[in-house]
């Protein structure tokens, strides 16, 4: 894998982070009338920060394939609504009970358990109202964009992040008898899925084709696996200064890891091969004419980086 130029990488990615906040922010409710508070708690939760990832990832693969119309926008601000809201869920007492996420107060700590829990009910309703927007857009058929949403639905629910959340919690009882088939479900679903979900619809909204499609899901699916390897190495690794958020979280909640599971080492080394296989995956569409150098050093960078 070539060695990506940090400094010009770097200072793209701040560019595309700021332009990926911007298309997000025109997307969020005002905070008016009697639900006020709700939605407060729901620009409180987005506006946290964070790393963009899955709406980026959405707009290159996007790009591409060679979509350059503003179509994109609706869904790059649902998908990271509904990633948001899965970690206003995740970070709730009854969960992961986690006080810090991005270096801040979590949102049940600022509004409380109860309206944590309608900021994330009302993101992930928002989310599919801000997609549904598509519609009103000119750019690509219905047809697309009906395709888009279904991916989006399946990936974020019961047989995607949900089903992995639910496979997450019941592992936690279970200790060392957690297995590595068991673990690798609740990472392509938990994590993977709106990895996968952010690539397809990118995809699928350019116009890819079945079998382009089907590859971006499969390199979705490494980028993911790889990515949340990284998690689990990161809260071991890490300190709370450099992550943002609690580290040592997993083993203060009986978690079963890909570290605990195979060791630091091997955990590392697996993360690196699953990385550079999707990169290469990716790299073989350009025999085809499809190239985004950017969207190559995106992942490539996930493999060093530090939170």
């Amino acid at each position: 894998m070539g060695m990506v130029n940090w400094m010009s990488f770097e200072q793209v990615l701040n560019d595309k982070v700021k332009e990926t906040e911007n298309v997000i922010g025109a997307y969020l409710p005002k905070e008016q009338g009697w639900a006020k508070t709700v939605m407060e708690a729901m620009n409180y939760s987005v506006n946290a920060g964070g790393k963009r990832l899955r709406p980026m990832l959405m707009a290159e693969t996007y790009k591409l394939f060679g979509g350059r119309e503003k179509v994109i926008e609706p869904f790059m601000a649902a998908i990271e609504m509904i990633h948001t809201y899965s970690l206003v869920h995740d970070d709730l007492p009854a969960m992961d009970n986690d006080e810090y996420r991005r270096g801040r107060k979590t949102t049940w700590v600022v509004y409380g358990d109860a309206m944590a829990v309608l900021a994330g009910d009302g993101l992930l309703n928002f989310a599919f109202e801000t997609a549904l927007k598509s519609f009103e857009m000119p750019a690509c058929d219905a047809a697309r964009k009906a395709r888009a949403l279904s991916i989006l639905a399946n990936k974020a629910g019961i047989y995607g992040m949900i089903g992995g959340q639910t496979a997450d919690i019941e592992a936690e009882n279970l200790g060392s008898q957690v297995t590595q088939e068991h673990l690798l479900f609740i990472h392509e679903h938990k994590t993977a899925a709106l990895i996968q979900a952010a690539m397809m619809v990118g995809a699928v909204l350019a116009g890819a084709d079945d079998a382009q499609v089907e590859l971006v899901e499969k390199a979705a699916y490494e980028i993911g696996i790889a990515f949340q390897i990284q998690d689990d190495i990161l809260d071991v690794t890490s300190t709370l200064e450099t992550l943002g958020k609690p580290v040592g979280s997993d083993a203060k909640n009986n978690k079963t890891t890909y570290v605990t599971l195979r060791g630091l080492e091997e955990a590392m080394q697996e993360q690196k091969d699953m990385s550079n296989h999707a990169v290469a995956l990716l790299k073989s569409l350009e025999e085809k004419g499809f190239q985004n150098s950017f969207l190559i050093e995106l992942i490539e960078s996930l493999i060093t980086r530090i939170r």
